[in-house]
């Protein structure tokens, strides 16, 4: 870490910012296509709920223990190099799919490529800045999901309201293979001055990584608190776009540059000043990040619940920027918490664990619970059902956030370097 000048770090960091807005431009750009892609395929809400839940979260799941675990000893930013090209390609193929099951069948190679991006580049900050400049840093990147949520948002809505949905998906993929080739030869991996000063330790199993992470009450609350949160995310980005089209009655392409563009700042500011925050009030109190985390999901569900209450667009959109900065604020948090416990020697394999839970069983069950909740509730009270089964699915914020405020109580004691 002392090897690298700040410039060096900070140019390395607008690398990984931009590999993560391209992943969440492919990754969202779903959520302004599902009521084009439900017309075309003649699917129901639960089927959309399969498209953006477990068609992609299984896989994301599934790929993301391995790829950690070659990210703990192995050249993270090739690892990454690779993952960009592969969900590059897959968004792709998705704009070309002839059916649905096609379309399914892409979303799940999409999952398989993002999943080796997030381990490897939580796994380098960690090595590139000091623990005092950690979350700060976790932060910037964590803020690119809002410029990609925003491009997939008000980009892929345009382009989808101009040219069709399958457009959308190239206007996606397409920038990714050229960001590839710039993470493979621009990145530095400290691990190459590493190996030229002195040997390495041995690489630690994964029965021993995973004994240690289960020991600590406060790596298991991030967990829980992880899946429920995920839960949460998911239903709400995803189903969002079509419940202002649906329920509230709005043009798709007004009403997706306007919402991504809420969400955008919301979550740009949030993030942020949320980084900042925890990195200074954290000195004083270590607790602090479990204690921001947990105040914040619970009264950022209670907002949303307030949100989908509304009848106006603008009103909605209002108390949406409220919840979402207040989410915003707390996420970089939740990474933090992994770094000061975890290990320097597990780090990627302690987020890989995280992301998998929460990805297999809050991704991938958060929206198709969701799509499912819609259908059965939408037989009785018609286009609302969806806005009843966003708000059901608000409850899992605020139990989120009861599960990382007991985790508070032990991250002193589970404090590693």
């Amino acid at each position: 870490m002392e090897s690298y000048s700040d410039r060096a770090r900070w140019r390395a960091l607008a690398i990984l910012f931009l590999v993560s807005v391209s992943s969440f431009f492919d990754r969202y750009v779903v959520s302004v296509v599902l009521e084009p892609i439900k017309a075309e395929f003649r699917v129901s809400d639960t089927m959309l709920g399969l498209l953006t839940g477990p068609c992609f979260a299984l896989f994301y799941a599934l790929a993301g223990l391995p790829v950690a675990r070659w990210a703990d000893r192995g050249d993270r930013p090739w690892i990454i190099a690779l993952a960009v090209s592969l969900w590059s390609v897959m968004t792709l193929w998705c704009g070309v799919a002839a059916t649905f099951w096609q379309l399914a069948l892409a979303r799940a190679g999409v999952g398989v490529g993002e999943s080796g991006t997030i381990p490897p580049t939580q796994s380098l900050i960690a090595d590139l800045f000091p623990p005092e400049r950690r979350t700060t840093a976790v932060a910037i990147v964590i803020s690119a999901s809002t410029a990609g949520y925003l491009l997939g948002l008000g980009v892929g809505g345009y382009v989808t309201e101009q040219w069709g949905w399958r457009v959308a998906f190239l206007v996606a993929g397409a920038p990714g293979l050229a960001l590839a080739l710039l993470v493979g030869k621009q990145l530095p991996e400290p691990r190459r001055l590493e190996a030229a000063s002195r040997s390495r330790r041995p690489a630690e199993s994964w029965r021993t990584a995973l004994a240690h992470l289960w020991r600590k009450r406060s790596y298991l609350s991030v967990l829980i608190s992880s899946q429920l949160f995920f839960a949460f995310t998911y239903a709400m980005g995803f189903f969002a776009p079509s419940y202002l089209v649906r329920v509230l009655h709005e043009p798709l392409g007004p009403v997706s540059l306007s919402y991504g563009s809420v969400e955008a700042a919301a979550n740009l500011l949030g993030t942020l000043v949320g980084g900042y925050l925890t990195d200074r009030w954290s000195k004083r109190d270590i607790r602090v990040l479990c204690w921001l985390p947990g105040a914040g999901f619970i009264a950022a569900g209670l907002v949303y619940v307030a949100a989908l209450g509304s009848s106006q667009l603008r009103g909605f959109l209002l108390l949406d920027f409220v919840a979402s900065v207040l989410q915003g604020a707390t996420f970089p948090a939740l990474f933090s918490i992994i770094h000061a416990i975890c290990g320097s020697r597990r780090r990627a394999t302690a987020i890989a664990v995280v992301l998998f839970s929460a990805t297999l069983f809050g991704a991938g069950v958060g929206p198709i619970i969701t799509g499912a909740l819609s259908d059965s509730l939408s037989v009785r009270y018609g286009e609302a059902g969806l806005r009843y089964s966003l708000m059901i699915m608000m409850t899992t914020l605020v139990v989120a956030g009861v599960a990382i405020l007991y985790g508070g109580k032990a991250i002193k004691r589970d404090l590693e370097s």
